[in-house]
């Protein structure tokens, strides 16, 4: 692309970013707020109940604030105890109006013990959720850094840590007319075919995106195959992975993919009992993770997930991936 084909593509991001910008402003109508005077279990009586993980900080700081600020009752999980209690009482602080309702609570993904006893209190607590947003995850690597170092960590964090949360709160999934919501925070660098950052084997990108030949074996061959190359040193040879954070690019892959797959399993769900799944990319954000070098805020990068979680019945979609408030391609 030549300098004036990144110019307009600039320009067009800058022209989204805006017009999100003004949708972000329009309240929501009466008859759009599912969320409100739903009946109990959920405490407060009458309010749905979401739950944020890895929210202390960031994009699901961002995240837990806004759905509290709707009027959702937020969990909000971190896997440090003090900086989770430090972030609700930040949200409540900050609200400026009463009513805003949310509670902490400490929670690791890569720790089945802590999920486990995590959807055990959530259950005996709340009666089950009607909104879960995976956001918990990590990348060690910054600007031009290409690390494996941490490989195994970012793995089980930002996959198995998310598919372990899915598999531990599906089953607690509140059934109502509006449907349960899942929101997996990904990223773009996941696309099976993106421009600058792919899969190389052709074989490979072709099962991943064939409905009939993705599986969560396949899934999780990729994965481990990826980590075992990552033992022998011999992950960057032949390009057959992404070249762009190779560990999250591969990590946010395994997400979109088993997206798609949940998704598949959960279309035929009756009325009433739907759970409509989806994943998004937030963008360059300015957060910790990015080492402070994105270009939007965190209030800007959780919308299209917070938008996903409250959008009307009538709206909702499954298995898709989302920029921006838009689809985008796998």
């Amino acid at each position: 692309m030549g300098k004036k084909g990144k110019e307009a593509a600039r320009e067009r991001r800058e022209q989204r970013r805006r017009e999100v910008t003004l949708l972000r402003a329009v309240p929501y109508e009466p008859h759009q707020r599912w969320w409100d005077g739903l009946a109990p279990p959920p405490p407060p009586p009458g309010r749905a109940v979401a739950v944020v993980t890895g929210a202390n900080r960031g994009i699901g700081y961002e995240a837990a604030r806004q759905l509290a600020t709707h009027g959702l009752h937020v969990v909000l999980t971190s896997r440090d105890a003090a900086r989770g209690r430090d972030a609700a009482e930040q949200i409540r602080a900050a609200a400026g109006k009463p009513g805003v309702s949310v509670e902490w609570r400490q929670l690791d993904v890569t720790d089945a013990a802590s999920v486990e006893g995590f959807a055990t209190w959530v259950e005996r607590t709340h009666g089950g959720v009607h909104v879960l947003v995976n956001n918990a995850g990590v990348n060690f690597n910054r600007g031009a850094d290409n690390s494996v170092e941490f490989a195994e960590q970012v793995i089980e964090t930002n996959y198995f840590g998310t598919k372990r949360m899915i598999e531990a709160m599906m089953p607690l999934m509140i059934t109502s007319p509006h449907g349960g919501r899942i929101v997996n925070v990904s990223s773009r660098l996941g696309r099976v075919n993106g421009r600058r950052n792919r899969i190389g084997d052709p074989s490979l990108r072709e099962r991943l995106l064939n409905d009939d030949h993705l599986s969560e074996e396949l899934i999780n061959e990729m994965v481990m195959k990826f980590l075992e190359q990552t033992k022998q040193d011999n992950w960057s040879s032949g390009n057959e992975w992404p070249q762009m954070y190779t560990d999250y690019s591969i990590s946010k892959l395994a997400v979109n993919a088993y997206t798609r797959l949940l998704a598949r399993r959960l279309l035929d769900r009756p009325e009433g009992q739907k759970i409509y799944i989806n994943c998004f990319c937030p963008g360059w954000v300015k957060t910790a993770m990015t080492g402070w070098e994105g270009n939007i805020s965190a209030e800007e990068g959780a919308d299209t997930g917070v938008w996903l979680a409250l959008v009307p019945q009538e709206q909702a979609t499954i298995g898709k991936f989302f920029a921006e408030r838009r689809e985008i391609s796998f």
